[in-house]
């Protein structure tokens, strides 16, 4: 609780510094101000890729039950950071009109919320569909399917995202929120990568745990897969069902 507590403070204190700095360029118009303060940026998204939210362990929930290597883990992380970042950039610049519409209440957007739950859902039948159909699983199409989860995934706008480009709009100076928005994204994309990476490893353990047991491992891997798309299912029930959504993206 007190590591949380410490992510929370430190994204206040980086959020609160950028405002300043964000302030001064909009009056001065000094790049070499708001660029010694870019790399801030990369902490800042990263810290807040730590807390609850931003699909963490639906991430690592697909890549335990997937075939995906690192490479490709690596890759789906990536795609669910940028789609996570820009869905926030793309509402804030596409005005008011959007916003009004797609957003419920301060960093939530409800509609996009229920259509990413509820592809993920679709996706956690898809998987379960692949783990008791009788023919060996294949890799055919691991990568698009993979591609499509990562953008799924991050449909949900990232909520300091939404502020800080809400900001530098209102300031005149929506290019120096676009750029800090694409360091966040980067920090963003590092947490995550250290989940789907962690996640393969474990995978790849357990697989040279039953090595010389292929019959026994295919069944692991069938049981895993299944139990994947079996979690997205309930996450996706859960979160649509509920009668107040949670804050941000799924964990």
């Amino acid at each position: 609780m007190a590591m949380l507590q410490f992510f929370f403070d430190l994204q206040r204190d980086i959020y609160l510094a950028f405002a300043g700095r964000l302030t001064v360029f909009a009056e001065t118009g000094d790049w070499w101000l708001l660029a010694s303060y870019l790399p801030v940026g990369l902490v800042f998204g990263a810290a807040h890729a730590m807390t609850p939210g931003h699909s963490k362990a639906v991430l690592a929930v697909y890549l335990s039950g997937s075939r995906a290597g690192l490479a490709r883990a690596l890759l789906i992380s990536l795609v669910l950071s940028a789609t996570h970042v820009a869905m926030a950039v793309s509402i804030v610049l596409l005005s008011l009109p959007v916003v009004s519409a797609m957003l419920g209440s301060s960093g939530r957007a409800p509609l996009l919320e229920d259509i990413s739950r509820g592809v993920l859902g679709l996706i956690g039948v898809w998987m379960l569909w692949q783990a008791f159909r009788r023919k060996d699983m294949t890799h055919g199409h691991d990568g698009e399917q993979g591609a499509a989860f990562g953008f799924v995934a991050g449909l949900i706008p990232c909520p300091l995202t939404l502020f800080v480009m809400t900001f530098a709009v209102a300031r005149g100076v929506p290019e120096a929120g676009l750029v800090f928005a694409v360091v966040m994204m980067a920090g963003v994309a590092v947490t995550l990568s250290l989940v789907a990476a962690a996640a393969v490893c474990a995978r790849g353990w357990a697989a040279r745990l039953l090595a010389g047991r292929a019959s026994l491992l295919e069944r692991l891997s069938r049981a895993l897969h299944g139990l994947a798309g079996l979690v997205l299912v309930a996450i996706a029930l859960n979160e649509l069902l509920s009668p107040v959504h949670q804050y941000g993206s799924p964990t």
